[in-house]
């Protein structure tokens, strides 16, 4: 029996739910806004959007490097070669081998940079701002049910009241305060949270914004020295090509 009951409380649920998302569509419900919040949700959706497309430039930035260093490991090796074999060229053949083998190097080093970027804002898209995803949409069907109930109790308010509708009026009453309660509560979640992200967000973009910027700086420049200390400040673990395990890049 008690299981029955849940089912048609959920049933009940379900269809003053529906009816009301229906009504709001079809322009003949009119439904609680908070102006404030939802231009915050709205922001937090547009940056999410566009963080996951800095992410994905990102990452072919990060393949056409890697093909880049594949290439300049190549011509390295074909340089040094040509040095071997050709012994009136030997240094000048000698010079731009070396050359490709510490682009390549820098370039292993801009990789890590680049791959710890990407992997820090994806952790923060795909679990710090969708966890405050789930919130807003449980805060968004709270809405729908407060303005379903608040709906009800305001059609029953305009017909007639006696012995037969004051029962079904005080009960709708209160699961109108219920709900109401719920989704006031679900609002201030949601509020505190963006909050809580925005702090999140700013310190966590600040620091990776700082190493893209450095790294990116460095190599270009042709500053090893500067590109692996950039890592060092970050504590980055860089996989060498050919190694087992990643190894820690230290001063020592």
């Amino acid at each position: 029996m008690e299981k029955l009951e849940l089912v048609r409380k959920w049933s009940i649920n379900t269809y003053k739910c529906t009816k009301q998302i229906l009504s709001e569509k079809l322009g003949r419900g009119s439904r609680t806004v908070d102006l404030e919040l939802e231009a915050r949700i709205d922001v937090l959706r547009d940056n999410k959007r566009k963080y996951e497309q800095v992410v994905k430039l990102a990452q072919t930035l990060a393949n056409q490097l890697t093909q880049v260093m594949q290439t300049q490991r190549q011509l390295g090796d074909a340089f040094a070669d040509l040095s071997l074999k050709t012994p009136e060229l030997h240094e000048e053949f000698g010079y731009n081998a070396e050359t490709q083998k510490l682009l390549s190097k820098n370039g292993e080093t801009l990789l890590g940079a680049i791959n710890f970027f990407i992997a820090s804002v994806n952790t923060l898209v795909d679990k710090t701002i969708e966890d405050t995803m789930v919130n807003i949409k449980q805060y968004e069907a709270a809405r729908v049910e407060y303005d379903a109930y608040r709906t009800d109790l305001e059609e029953l308010n305009l017909g007639p009241r006696d012995a037969a509708t004051l029962p079904k009026i005080e009960q709708s009453q209160i699961q109108f305060q219920i709900h109401r309660e719920k989704y006031e509560k679900m609002r201030n979640d949601v509020s505190i949270k963006l909050q809580f992200l925005e702090e999140n967000k700013v310190k966590v973009l600040h620091n990776q914004l700082i190493l893209f910027h450095n790294a990116i700086a460095a190599y270009f420049a042709g500053n090893q020295q500067h590109l692996e200390q950039t890592l060092r400040q970050f504590h980055i673990k860089l996989k060498m090509p050919g190694a087992d395990t990643p190894s820690w890049l230290e001063e020592h």
